[in-house]
């Protein structure tokens, strides 16, 4: 968005806010990104830089052509969010393009409100699908979007793929062994467990507490049943642990499978911020966690085992 039609109040207050984050004032940092959001506008950080961008005010984390009512129609959908990183986006894609899946499957991209011509950027990759690309009218919060792309997919299973991993083979084959167990309701390459929901440590393949979101896939079932993500995780730090957590709530298990063939590069959500920055807006998610799930020990594998 052009900064000649943000409003003057709203760029001075971006002025302001910028000072603050220069001289780590982040909790006036906060308060003046509240101030925007009451003015009707969403702040949108890039490392140093912010601008901002009007909100969908109010809007929920539904949308009127959600699908998930309606029965599936393919085995996978496979979902990737295009944002900022042109290269880290054409990276992903490409990998997909290489090693299609094998089941019948979908790729539903959420453009939100990328940096790059999303469909450009696909022109070159010979896919073996169609892609549905999903458009919301204003740069929506992490969860929003990932949200937003769930209730457009047609697949028995929703895959998230993070754009910092790359395929190197047909990753959603094993990916979708785990749910013939019919009492799995997420499932992916990386899982964490906790002794006591505060400290997550990385876990070997087979039952965990939550699935981390660089490649986190859900049965349709328990999509439905949980909605999507927590909408006030804007940022994505921890949002997979909340999710993961309604998902169990609802009677599902978690599962992390052996590794697959995926390979991770730099994650842009957390190299592009300055340090202070993500530390501050990882706590504040965790805290978001906290208030949820703290009393839930019920929710462990293994509780208070270190």
């Amino acid at each position: 968005m052009s900064p000649d039609s943000v409003p003057p109040d709203v760029r001075r207050l971006l002025d302001e806010r910028a000072a603050a984050r220069e001289a780590r004032d982040f909790g006036r940092a906060d308060a003046l990104r509240d101030q925007i959001a009451g003015l009707g506008w969403e702040v949108q950080d890039a490392g140093a830089r912010s601008s901002a961008r009007p909100m969908l005010a109010g809007a929920p984390a539904t949308d009127d052509g959600s699908m998930l009512d309606q029965p599936a129609t393919v085995e996978a959908s496979v979902q990737i969010a295009a944002e900022d990183h042109v290269d880290d986006f054409v990276r992903a894609v490409r990998g997909l393009a290489a090693h299609p899946p094998a089941p019948t499957w979908e790729l539903v991209i959420v453009d939100n409100a990328a940096s790059f011509d999303v469909a450009g950027a696909l022109g070159a990759e010979a896919l073996t699908v169609d892609p549905v690309i999903v458009a919301p009218p204003a740069r929506l919060g992490w969860a929003d979007a990932r949200t937003l792309g769930m209730q457009h997919s047609r697949g028995e299973i929703t895959v998230l793929l993070d754009t910092s991993l790359q395929p190197v083979g047909d990753f959603v084959t094993p990916l979708l062994r785990a749910f013939d167990d019919p009492g799995v309701g997420i499932a992916g390459g990386w899982g964490v467990t906790s002794a006591d929901a505060r400290q997550f440590d990385d876990a070997p393949p087979g039952e965990v507490d939550a699935i981390e979101a660089y490649c986190l896939a859900v049965r349709r079932e328990a999509l439905r049943a949980v909605g999507g993500f927590d909408r006030r995780f804007r940022y994505y730090r921890n949002a997979d642990l909340d999710f993961s957590f309604a998902v169990r709530d609802a009677g599902w298990r978690a599962v992390r499978t052996e590794p697959l063939p995926l390979v991770r590069h730099e994650h842009r959500g957390w190299e592009s911020l300055p340090e202070e920055e993500r530390d501050r807006l990882s706590k504040r998610n965790f805290y978001r966690f906290l208030e949820r799930w703290r009393d839930r020990p019920d929710l462990l594998l293994h509780p208070g085992k270190r």
